[in-house]
Parts: structure tokens; C-alpha cells; sequence
């Protein structure tokens, strides 16, 4: 499989897949494709992983397409402003994603549920109790909000996180939360009680613009209806 992603604020992912080769996407992920690629609507993995999929922001289902007697081309497109990256994922090489980030990805990409070992992390640490966890083997494709930043982190290394802006990290580094010190600075500052904190060692990859953050800039504007 062969792929190039164009476009700068609503990219969109272009793949030419060799006679027989698959990809998988949730339903509605699909933008453009040849004649010549087969759909077919699966759980990918039995009913355990239908829910953890759900559970993770994502369809119960998702939607197997096969280029048949030749090679295709199918195009999955960002459904939001920002940016499409590409993973290799591997056996030590897997990806902790923010909910509903998987855009599409090889057939022997595994989607799973991902809790976070603390409570603490999950109800306040911004990006909610369930994330999403990419194992297997092949090439995924996720999208995040805005422009995307990365930093590798050593061991021991830390970056603190604003609320929503952690789009994937790999496995190997750690999530918790950090309460905002002075109660001053909790209640009167606009940046809410708590930050992420990610421990190295691993990469991280941030977003600029949370689609939360655009909703809540955008309500002040929207109309409301006089009853």
C-alpha cells in the first residue's frame, strides 16, 4: 500500500493499494474510491472489540474495503480542520490515541479501548477516562484538530498539557493529571483545575486546536431562537 497525504487545513489521505490488499475505516470514513474496491461491513474482531471500539469513540462496526481484479484507490478525508499523520504499528511500537482520532488504517491494525490506570486521570484529565489504543501490524492513519507539535520525551521527562490538546502519545510514556496550584489560580485564571502531565520516555504529539476549545469559542456567536 502506497499513500500521500495532501491538503493543509482539510487534508485528506490518498491510498493505492496493489490487487487484494485491504483497509479498514469506520462507516462514513470513506471519501472517494475506483470502481474496483469491494466493501464489506465487519466487526473486525468479534463482539468484545465491536464495544471497545464503541466505548473508545468509534463505530461498533467498521467497513473492510478490498481492491479487487487490480489495483485501486481509496481516499479518506479529515471530517474536521487540522491534520492527517501516518503510524507504523508494530509489536512494541503502539499508539495511545485521543477518541474518535482513527481515520483508517491497514487491515492488521487492532483498535482497542484504552483506561487509564487512574481515576484521577480519567475524570479530570481532559481527554476522558477511555482512549484509544492502536496494536497489530501495518500503517493507521489518525486525524487530530489543528496544527499537530511533537516532542520526544526522555526518561523522567515531562510536558504539562492544557486540557484536549494531547492527540496521541506512544505507549511508553505516562498520563496523570496535576491539580493547578492556589486557589486563585484554579477558579480565576480561565484555564480550569487541572493539566496533563506526560511522562517520558516516548513521543507525544499535540494539537493546537481542540474541537472543544473551536465549539466553545463559537457559541458566543450562534444564534439563539426567541420563544
Amino acid at each position: 500500500m502506497r499513500y500521500q497525504i495532501q491538503g493543509d487545513t482539510l487534508p485528506v489521505v490518498i491510498c493505492q493499494l496493489e490487487a487484494g490488499e485491504r483497509m479498514i475505516t469506520e462507516g462514513g470514513g470513506m471519501s472517494w474510491m475506483s470502481p474496483n474496491m469491494q466493501m464489506e461491513t465487519t466487526s473486525n474482531g468479534g463482539i468484545g472489540k465491536m464495544f471497545g471500539r464503541a466505548f473508545s469513540g468509534e463505530s461498533m462496526f467498521v467497513n473492510r474495503y478490498t481492491a479487487r481484479n487490480g489495483n485501486g484507490l481509496i481516499a479518506f478525508a479529515s471530517s474536521f480542520p487540522g491534520s492527517i499523520r501516518a503510524f507504523e504499528i508494530a509489536p512494541g511500537q503502539e499508539m495511545i490515541l485521543q477518541k474518535s482520532a482513527f481515520l483508517a488504517g491497514e487491515v492488521g491494525i487492532e483498535m482497542s479501548v484504552f483506561f487509564n490506570k487512574k481515576l484521577g486521570t480519567g475524570f479530570f484529565g481532559g481527554e476522558g477516562f477511555i482512549l484509544q489504543k492502536l496494536s497489530g501490524n501495518g500503517i493507521a492513519f489518525a486525524e487530530f484538530d489543528g496544527h499537530v507539535i511533537e516532542y520526544e520525551l526522555q526518561p523522567g521527562q515531562q510536558i504539562i498539557i492544557d486540557t484536549g490538546h494531547l492527540a496521541a502519545m506512544t505507549a511508553t510514556c505516562q498520563m496523570d493529571i496535576q491539580t493547578i496550584p492556589g486557589i486563585k489560580n484554579m477558579f480565576l485564571g480561565g484555564e480550569g483545575l487541572f493539566n496533563t502531565v506526560v511522562t517520558g520516555p516516548g513521543h507525544v504529539w499535540l494539537q493546537t486546536m481542540p474541537i472543544s476549545n473551536m465549539a466553545g469559542a463559537l457559541i458566543p456567536y450562534l444564534p439563539t431562537s426567541n420563544k
